[in-house]
Parts: C-alpha cells; sequence; structure tokens
C-alpha cells in the first residue's frame, strides 16, 4: 500500500532542548499506527507537526504529498490532547460548528456516533465529565470523511467505562480507505487495535515495526515491550 504519511530526518528543538531527533517513519494507507512512549517522549510535539501546528527545524514531511499546510488540514481529522469545545456550547453547537467548518463532515454518522456514546444534543459542554467530553470530542472528530486520523492520547485520565466506549468506536468507525495515527502510554488498553507500532523515547524511536511481528520476534505483548524499553 501507498505511504499516506512519510517523514524523513525530522528534528524538533525547543531552544537548545531537542524534542525530536532525526525522526524516520512512514504510514501507510489502511492502517493504524501506535505511538508508544512516556509522558515527556516527543508525542505530542510529533502530532503537532504533523497537524501543521509546529514548525521543525530541519527534516521533511509529506502528508498524501504535500507538506504540512492548507491541503494536509483538509485530509487530517485531528483530536488533541484536550477538550477544544467552548463551554458555552451545547452538543448540537458543536455538531454546527463541525459541519460549518468541514466539507467532509458525515450528519448520518455523527448522529450514529452520538447514539453509541450516549450523548444527548441538549447536553452542554460545560455540564460534562471528563469522559463524557472525551466522548464528544472523538465522534466529531470521527465523524468526518479524512483520509487521516490523529489521535492525542484519546483515552488518558477516563474511566473505564469511558474507555471502553471510546476504544469501541475507534474500532467500529475505522475506515481502510483511511490511515489512523494514535498516541498514547495506556499501552495495554489500545496494543490490539494497532498494526504498526512505534516507541519513542527522549525524541528518537528506539523501536518500529509491525505489531504482530514484534509480538512473534519478541515472544511478548506490546505492553511488555514497552515496559522493557521504558522500564
Amino acid at each position: 500500500m501507498e505511504n499516506i504519511v512519510e517523514i524523513r530526518g525530522l528534528t524538533k528543538r525547543y531552544n537548545r532542548t531537542e524534542a525530536l531527533k532525526n525522526i524516520d517513519l512512514d504510514v501507510e494507507m489502511g492502517k493504524v499506527v501506535g505511538i508508544l512512549g512516556p509522558n515527556g517522549s516527543g508525542k505530542t510535539t510529533l502530532i503537532k507537526l504533523l497537524t501543521g501546528l509546529l514548525h521543525p527545524n530541519s527534516g521533511e514531511i509529506k502528508i498524501d504529498g504535500h507538506s504540512p499546510g492548507v491541503h494536509t488540514k483538509s485530509v487530517i481529522s485531528y483530536l488533541p490532547d484536550r477538550n477544544a469545545l467552548y463551554s458555552w456550547m451545547t452538543v448540537k453547537d458543536a455538531l454546527g460548528m463541525y459541519k460549518d467548518f468541514y466539507e467532509d463532515f458525515d450528519e448520518k454518522k455523527s448522529e450514529d456516533l452520538l447514539q453509541f456514546m450516549k450523548l444527548d444534543k441538549d447536553m452542554k459542554v460545560s455540564n460534562m465529565s471528563k469522559g463524557m467530553k472525551e466522548k464528544l470530542n472523538l465522534a466529531l472528530v470521527l465523524s468526518r470523511k479524512a483520509k487521516i486520523y490523529i489521535l492525542d492520547e484519546p483515552i488518558a485520565g477516563v474511566d473505564p467505562v469511558a474507555r471502553d466506549q471510546i476504544l469501541d468506536a475507534i474500532i467500529e468507525n475505522y475506515a481502510e480507505d483511511s490511515a489512523m495515527i494514535i498516541t498514547t502510554h495506556l499501552v495495554r488498553d489500545m496494543e490490539n487495535i494497532f498494526d504498526k507500532v512505534v516507541f519513542l523515547g527522549d525524541g528518537e524511536i528506539m523501536l518500529s515495526g509491525d505489531a504482530e511481528d514484534l509480538r512473534e520476534e519478541k515472544n511478548m505483548q506490546i505492553d511488555e515491550l514497552y515496559k522493557e524499553i521504558f522500564g
């Protein structure tokens, strides 16, 4: 399959600190890629570079054949690691905003996801728990017909029930004509949905490969491998 993302020699510095160091990475269409690492490993910096929120000091990023910019923003559906909705909004307001902003927003899919997540359209964001906000943001992101879905720590800090619903929504609504990049340090909960895993530590790729191949080669689960690398 063709690569929807190609990264070569990517380096990002904050003053004298290198957050990413000469990263090379490919993401194939039709694959779910897990970017795994502890807090401070460079995961969110990588995501912000892919989404065009940051610019690299050196190296190259190609997404759907383009450098981050207007085109790439139109093909990426991005879930940040914190709530991106205004507190005064209702669920209905949030749907309207996404419909106005994104031509690829699928209203029917959003209705199905809201029902699956048990979210009422009249609910206000200010009255929602953290798990409910996570579910609403995810429902909005997955309702776009994007080429790449980028989810930054989608289950961090939510209760087990919300976590299960979020994982089920990701699995049920993933499309094979797209790719998905997910960052997490909660590997045990998520490892079964990854086709490829990338272990990122101190801004460097410590190990990467096909998830099933790594299980067979190392004779351990991805969660156990994570603990061996970062423990």
